[in-house]
């Protein structure tokens, strides 16, 4: 089977995307949108970065594979737009890379921002030095049998996936740094977006504080927490 929805039904707006793109600027803003989201929306630790210095944000272009039957996902470079991070429930398999140099490569020359993997890549020299950030559960040089039995299915583009224990929709904010993955709801962007300032405005304060010699005491009872 394949089914590849080209429009997704929704989009963030520039205004709210830009916002996003402006935290990226801060210390840890997976982890500061994931206080603002009350912990949710927090893919699980076997997700990791390839670059160390990885940080993007953008809506998702979802992909599906199915288990035990995986295929090369080249399909979601006919629907990607410049901004994008693509996502794959990969199913978590680690056996099997579903992606590649190639496949980063191509990513780069449409202006995708960055994928996320919940499954295993490879080629991890040259996407490295493409300066391609990516996400993955782990790396192996198998590939998928797509390269020998021509099969570009089953697979599904821009519907709802569990990637890493999270729920992603397609158009849904996906940001990604060092440390790990966040995503955001876009029903619940703006009010997260807000939320997230304003916890970044009050850590900033808290590391002012900090230099200026108050102790534990003095800041929990400004901030409340640390």
């Amino acid at each position: 089977m394949r089914k590849i929805i080209r429009n997704r039904e929704k989009e963030p707006s520039g205004k709210i995307l830009q916002g996003f793109k402006d935290l990226l600027k801060i210390y840890s803003p997976s982890c500061v949108v994931a206080d603002a989201q009350e912990r949710a929306g927090v893919m699980r630790s076997y997700m990791r970065p390839l670059i160390p210095n990885t940080r993007f944000v953008g809506p998702a272009l979802t992909v599906r594979l199915e288990p035990g039957n995986q295929v090369d996902c080249l399909d979601a470079l006919s629907v990607a737009q410049a901004g994008d991070v693509i996502v794959v429930d990969a199913a978590g398999e680690t056996e099997t890379s579903i992606w590649g140099g190639l496949m980063s490569g191509l990513c780069k020359m449409k202006g995708v921002v960055g994928a996320v993997v919940d499954g295993a890549i490879r080629d991890t020299d040259e996407t490295r030095d493409l300066g391609f950030c990516i996400f993955s559960k782990a790396i192996v040089p198998r590939s998928t049998h797509t390269p020998y039995s021509g099969r570009m299915e089953p697979i599904e583009i821009n519907v709802p996936i569990q990637c890493a224990g999270v729920l992603v929709n397609p158009g849904d904010l996906v940001l990604g740094d060092e440390i790990g993955v966040t995503v955001i709801p876009l029903e619940n962007a703006a009010e997260v977006l807000q939320k997230a300032r304003d916890q970044a405005e009050k850590e900033e304060k808290t590391r002012a504080n900090i230099r200026e010699g108050k102790t534990v005491e003095e800041l929990l009872a400004e901030f409340g927490r640390l």
